[in-house]
């Protein structure tokens, strides 16, 4: 695989310390079918999407608009959606909340 470490990865890492987003070409990515299927005009070994293959967090900055739109309505979360959604549910802002 040619997996390659973000080059944002210090700026990602203080969103969520979890998520170790990797650059991947969509095929190596192994993506659901269904987003697949809406992805046209382009090879899959050409494209690329910077994401955390484990937590299904994708980053829109460094992902091809086509493969970011295809995304939307999948278990896949943009990094936006995640850090206002389940990656937000961190002990520190678990905590935050309930000193409030």
């Amino acid at each position: 695989m040619t997996a390659r470490t973000c080059p944002d990865w210090p700026d990602l890492m203080e969103l969520d310390p979890d998520l170790q987003f990797k650059h991947y070409t969509v095929s190596e990515a192994q993506l659901p079918g269904e987003t697949l299927s809406r992805i046209s005009q382009v090879s899959l070994d050409q494209v690329e999407i910077c994401c955390d293959r484990d937590h299904h967090v994708f980053n829109p900055a460094h992902t091809d608009p086509q493969v970011a739109e295809a995304l939307k309505g999948t278990h896949w979360f943009a990094l936006e959606e995640w850090a206002k959604g389940p990656g937000a549910d961190t002990d520190r802002d678990s905590t935050s909340s309930n000193a409030a």
